[in-house]
């Protein structure tokens, strides 16, 4: 099979998830496609008590359901003085009805008036990597910032409006893609997986 026609299944349905991975991922030649593309296909219970477990038990769970190479991914943000929450729950952190404005809403209530220096916080992503054999490999990245007092700027998701990079004291939703996926948790762990996958489809080219 030719680098050019092989297909990486990424278990996600975040359309802006996807976008940067595939942006991240660019020039592996790969036909990157989400489950959007495979409507039958169940959603996976997140229940792992880490984001590892859940990126694996995403990958694993679609590569054995479609026989395809897959990627499960799962990442958060960890708050330092909140004892390291949203963590995993991140993404559904305002409960039922969550999504990114309620989530940073809420954890700007939670934070109140603490002072900057103590709203330390990082992002972790994990990525996990399998086929229908099974589990090839997962790796981690993690991006250390400082949570701020309001939501500025308007590229990227989640928590990225909160997220202040010291460096540059401008959040992630300030700074755009340009620099965000030089540095980002998610650009270190997939620059981890881009080796995995470049080893992967020098083993398969003449599969």
């Amino acid at each position: 099979m030719g680098k050019r026609n092989m297909e990486l299944l990424v278990a996600t349905r975040n359309k802006k998830k996807l976008k940067e991975i595939k942006e991240i991922l660019n020039g592996l030649g790969l036909k990157i496609k989400s489950l959007t593309d495979y409507k039958q296909l169940p959603r996976i219970k997140e229940n792992g008590r880490t984001f590892k477990e859940n990126a694996v038990k995403k990958a694993v769970k679609i590569a054995g359901s479609t026989k395809k190479l897959c990627m499960g991914e799962d990442s958060g943000l960890c708050v330092n003085v909140l004892h390291g929450k949203p963590g995993i729950y991140s993404s559904r952190f305002s409960g039922k009805d969550k999504n990114d404005l309620k989530n940073n809403l809420k954890l700007l209530k939670l934070l109140g008036r603490i002072p900057l220096h103590k709203r330390i916080a990082h992002y972790t992503c994990c990525v996990a990597l399998a086929d229908r054999h099974g589990l090839i490999g997962a790796v981690e990245g993690k991006c250390y910032g400082i949570i701020g007092f309001e939501q500025k700027g308007h590229f990227g998701f989640g928590y990225d409006p909160l997220f202040i990079i010291p460096k540059y004291g401008k959040t992630f939703a300030q700074l755009g893609p340009g620099i965000k996926h030089k540095i980002s948790h998610r650009f270190r762990a997939l620059e981890k997986a881009r080796k995995l996958l470049q080893k992967y489809i020098e083993q398969h080219k003449k599969g």
